[in-house]
């Protein structure tokens, strides 16, 4: 037969703690440029475009299981941080922006590259090239890395 009156448990009660507790997920913390943004100056618009950074799961995931394109830098300004590419099989020239390239190199002029699109919100009309991969370097063109380092290929 069962003891009727059993013994305390050893471990003390559970208490709540006295300071509060702060959960940390790495894309609220301080610093994180998703959610801190500057604020806009008088007569300037909000950018549309979505970077790697601000670009949504769905649009990431809608943009990385999409077809490889193959295209040629047309221009790249690594100061206003964006360019476009001109694409093999033709077709309007699409916009790519800094945060999207894959890579050590800076994207020059007739450097070949692959990448995938992404449509352009709001409306959608317009697409960006993402994840975007230079797979052969100019001839006889300087290249810069990342870094700032020159090499001549």
């Amino acid at each position: 037969m069962a003891d009727p009156d059993p013994a305390p448990p050893a471990e003390p009660p559970l208490r709540s703690p006295r300071a509060p507790l702060s959960l940390s997920f790495p894309f609220l913390r301080e610093g994180s440029r998703i959610w801190e943004r500057k604020p806009l100056q008088p007569g300037e618009l909000p950018s549309p475009l979505p970077t790697k950074r601000t670009r949504t799961y769905s649009a990431t995931v809608r943009a990385t299981s999409g077809p490889v394109f193959k295209g040629v830098c047309k221009t790249f300004s690594r100061s206003q941080g964006h360019g476009f590419i001109r694409p093999s099989h033709g077709g309007e020239d699409i916009f790519v922006h800094i945060s999207d390239i894959e890579g050590e190199y800076v994207p020059m002029e007739g450097d070949e590259m692959t990448y995938k699109v992404c449509p352009i919100p709001p409306k959608n009309l317009k697409i960006q090239a993402v994840e975007v991969v230079i797979t052969h370097l100019n001839p006889g063109t300087k290249h810069e890395t990342w870094s700032g380092q020159i090499i001549s290929s």
